[in-house]
């Protein structure tokens, strides 16, 4: 079972998105975060140092723990951008270029 669900709206309209190359279904208005953990995935990076898996947390901006790479830009904060159709996002594993 999952461990996050959505709740039922059946008005809404879908986006397609690509996740580590694959393509995805995410509903429009969703942030990034929440399309992620809404296809299963269970971490959106891992630490540069021990590689230790990461994932959402607070979903406001403030933990910096769902970081992504978006349409070729690291370290975005998935919860705090909106899917767009079309994007491409890369889950980010260890230290990304421009990590400091």
């Amino acid at each position: 079972m999952p461990v996050f669900r959505r709740l039922d709206e059946p008005e809404s309209r879908w986006v397609e998105i690509h996740i580590d190359g694959q393509p995805t279904q995410a509903r429009e208005g969703d942030s990034v975060a929440a399309a992620l953990l809404a296809a299963g995935l269970r971490s959106c990076r891992t630490t540069p140092i021990s590689g230790a898996a990461r994932a959402p947390f607070c979903m406001m901006g403030v933990c910096y723990e769902c970081l992504v790479e978006i349409d070729g830009v690291p370290n975005r904060q998935s919860c705090q951008i909106t899917v767009q159709e079309g994007m491409q996002v890369r889950r980010q594993i260890g230290a990304s270029e421009g990590y400091s």
